[in-house]
């Protein structure tokens, strides 16, 4: 009954997981034809849809020889962070391999048999990744090995180095995340959907991945305590508790709120970028692909500001939230709607004893200039009355059903989990 009363609240995730049930994901996520891949492409995809559970739909969704592009960029990158992660590698073979990992692109034997990480198979069936990565076209290929190569000096550099500066904090985010972003931006240049100007522009580029990776961070704070991982920057930390840790302790949980709404803070200084970015780009697919996760991030970042639950479990954004953003997110007004809508969100949650008030509150404000370049701002779904009652009535006679949603459709609608 939980489940039935938050269904209720809000009718209208009701009416889109129906219609995304009902193939309304279709719209953003067309269905792949793999009948007509070669066996080595087909293995790829295969590789993709078992390692990336937010992904997968959207890569696949793109248009024309981008989305193996795409589909190879998001294995190679996601082998070099399986050795990053496997904590059974010495540093002494670790740093090498990060360093060379590039290099491997175009060695047709080579593969990494000792992984115990889950995703093993990416570096036990690498010569079939590599091979398909060589298939590509040249512009291609140089793209997706220049920032393989740069990716692994940058994870080697943080092995042993805690994130202590807000400037280290956007560095590493930078190495894992920004690096991504621009990558991405060069090969939709590369495939001409999108103008040159995409791929040339890496700052905004970079504040693309910065976004998503920050929030990422800022969500996964208990997670990452328990697994021994730390990526808060200790020069923010630090002004709340003696060791990171302590935040998660009862208390100081004021103190642990205080800091959460720093970094949250920080975080959305990216915003602008981020719609500066999506406002170029052209190709439907490419600007779904784009958008879709930084919704769901700003959506997260309005979930988890001045929320005490940061650390004490899981912040995550309903199913039916998730999917009504999916399907909303198509355009750029209808996105700088979204952006304006949680930003207002955040903007009734700041606490005017915060130490951060006055600096949430300025950036904030450059986000509504940003999505209101000149005129209203484009509205997003009203219901009426009546469909309201409509949708708790539908809500009391199919919520036995809608909590059996699909595997499939359940695990990508877990936005951000990756």
């Amino acid at each position: 009954m939980e489940l039935l009363r938050k269904w209720l609240g809000h009718p209208e995730d009701i009416y889109n997981l129906l219609r995304f049930k009902m193939g309304g994901y279709r719209a953003v996520m067309p269905r792949m034809d793999t009948d007509s891949l070669g066996c080595g492409l087909r293995t790829c995809y295969r590789y993709l849809n078992q390692t990336s559970r937010s992904f997968a739909a959207v890569i696949q969704a793109l248009d024309g020889e981008l989305r193996h592009a795409v589909c190879i960029f998001y294995l190679v990158l996601r082998a070099l962070d399986t050795v990053e992660d496997d904590m059974s590698i010495p540093l002494d073979v670790k740093v090498p391999m990060l360093h060379e990992f590039h290099s491997h692109l175009y060695q047709p034997d080579w593969k990494y048999t000792e992984s115990k990480e889950k995703d093993r198979q990416v570096l036990e069936d690498f010569p079939t990744i590599s091979m398909e990565f060589r298939n590509l076209s040249k512009v291609y290929q140089d793209v997706i090995s220049d920032i393989c190569h740069k990716m692994g000096v940058g994870m080697a550099e943080f092995l042993e180095k805690k994130v202590d500066s807000q400037h280290e904090w956007d560095k590493y985010c930078h190495y894992v995340a920004g690096l991504v972003g621009i990558g991405l931006s060069r090969l939709f240049s590369a495939s001409e959907l999108e103008d040159s100007i995409v791929g040339q522009d890496t700052d905004l580029a970079n504040s693309m991945g910065l976004f998503l990776q920050k929030t990422n961070i800022i969500r996964d704070y208990l997670e990452d305590q328990l697994e021994g991982r730390e990526f808060w920057p200790r020069e923010v930390w630090s002004r709340y508790a003696k060791k990171l840790s302590d935040l998660a302790r009862p208390e100081n949980i004021d103190a642990a709120v205080q800091c959460l709404n720093e970094l949250i803070t920080n975080a959305l200084h990216h915003v602008p970028d981020v719609l500066t970015y999506l406002s170029r780009l052209k190709n439907q697919s490419v600007f779904n692909f784009c958008a879709i996760p930084q919704v769901m991030a700003i959506a997260t970042l309005a979930a988890c500001y001045n929320n005490q639950q940061v650390f004490r479990g899981v912040v995550k954004i309903r199913k039916g939230q998730a999917v009504t953003l999916m399907m909303d997110a198509t355009n750029i007004q209808a996105v700088k709607a979204i952006m304006y809508q949680y930003v207002e969100e955040i903007y009734q949650k700041i606490p005017s004893t915060d130490p951060s008030s006055n600096k949430t509150q300025q950036v904030i404000s450059s986000i509504r200039t940003a999505s209101l370049p000149g005129g209203p701002m484009a509205s997003r779904h009203h219901y009426s009355p009546i469909y309201l009652s409509c949708a708790m009535l539908l809500a009391a006679l199919s919520w036995q059903y809608l909590s059996t949603l699909s595997k499939a459709t359940e695990e990508y609608v877990q936005a951000g989990d990756n």
